[in-house]
């Protein structure tokens, strides 16, 4: 009788208790970028009421505490030759490749951050439903390499928010990469893409039979 009560007890008082099993990870996968493209969304875009400030950038980064926000973290994390950083983040010297053009660039100055897959086209493809903060995590987005590129300002404003069906990098030898790196980035955050540039990447994905895709889902 007085196991069956001490059994009871033991069971009332860990129903009471808070549940605190830590949320599953979001494994990596990798597969071919042939079958990564038929794995996109896809769906209809739509601009209405896009803001780019709606995308809160650059913020603090990743490392509050260094004083330097996220363009000048991903610029410190891509450099060739690291630069020295000075006060305020300050950042001189240093040697960065754009891989767009296949440029070498001695300054920081000569160097935007690329949003892989533009504010705009993201907003364009499901963006425009997130909240506030799942926007702001988007534009400073250093969890996975592809999301965030230094190239040199030429490229990326040629680039402007371009999909594939209307830009790819000068260099025809990246075109395999650029490509798999979108839809990487697009497969993250659940973005969605058209029919114009879904066909657009099927075709430059036919002709990279060895690239594959890698990515995480975004928490």
């Amino acid at each position: 009788m007085l196991t069956s009560v001490l059994r009871g007890l033991a069971a009332a008082s860990l129903a009471v208790l808070p549940l605190t099993f830590p949320a599953p990870a979001h494994a990596a996968e990798t597969l071919p970028l042939v079958e990564a493209v038929t794995r996109l969304p896809v769906d209809t875009e739509s601009r209405d009421g896009y803001d780019r400030d709606a995308f809160r950038h650059w913020n603090t980064g990743d490392n509050p505490d260094d004083g330097c926000n996220t363009r000048a973290e991903v610029l410190l994390a891509e450099a060739v030759e690291p630069p020295t950083v000075g006060p305020g983040c300050r950042l001189s010297g240093g040697r960065w490749f754009s891989y767009y053009d296949q440029v070498w660039v001695p300054s920081a100055s000569g160097l935007d951050i690329d949003h892989m897959v533009p504010l705009a086209e993201s907003w364009d493809s499901g963006a425009s439903a997130w909240t506030a903060q799942r926007r702001e995590a988007y534009a400073n987005d250093q969890g996975a390499d592809a999301s965030l590129v230094a190239v040199t300002a030429r490229s990326n404003r040629s680039k402007a928010d371009q999909d594939p069906a209307q830009w790819l990098p000068p260099d025809v030898g990246v075109h395999c990469r650029y490509v798999a790196e979108w839809v990487a980035t697009k497969l993250r955050w659940s973005l969605t893409a058209d029919e114009t540039e879904v066909a657009a990447l099927r075709e430059v994905a036919a002709g990279c039979p060895d690239q594959s895709v890698t990515y995480e889902p975004a928490a």
